[in-house]
This record gives C-alpha cells, sequence and structure tokens, in this order.
C-alpha cells in the first residue's frame, strides 16, 4: 500500500500537490509549520495509488511517495 511523507518545515503552502492529486487524499493543515505557513496534511485513507503526481508537481521536493 502506497504512502506518502510530507516535509512540513520544508512546505511553503502552495497548495499544487492538492490541485494535483487525482484521489484528493492530500488537504491544506489546519495547524502551521515552523515558519508560520499553513502546509499539507496526506490523509492516508488507504485509497493512495502511488501515482507520484505530487511528488512530481511538488516545486520544493517536499514529498517522498513509497510504494
Amino acid at each position: 500500500m502506497p504512502k506518502i511523507k510530507i516535509n512540513r518545515d520544508r512546505c511553503k503552502g502552495c497548495l499544487l500537490c492538492v490541485a494535483n492529486c487525482p484521489k484528493g487524499l492530500i488537504k491544506q493543515d489546519k495547524k502551521l509549520n515552523s515558519e508560520g505557513i499553513r502546509t499539507v496534511l496526506f490523509e492516508d485513507s488507504g485509497k493512495c495509488s502511488g501515482c507520484t503526481f505530487c511528488a512530481l508537481i511538488c516545486p520544493d521536493v517536499c514529498i517522498e511517495v513509497f510504494k
């Protein structure tokens, strides 16, 4: 089962990954990171296909996909 790891301290909250997740499993988090930015959160519901769209679109290379 694929899993996504997001480095919240590097994330700048651009939300490109949210827009590109075909299953809608990445959402904007309500919590702030160490820089005071609302980053993203992966909702692990077992539905992730491991497509890597989120990791490929991330300009700051904050997302790792494990298959």
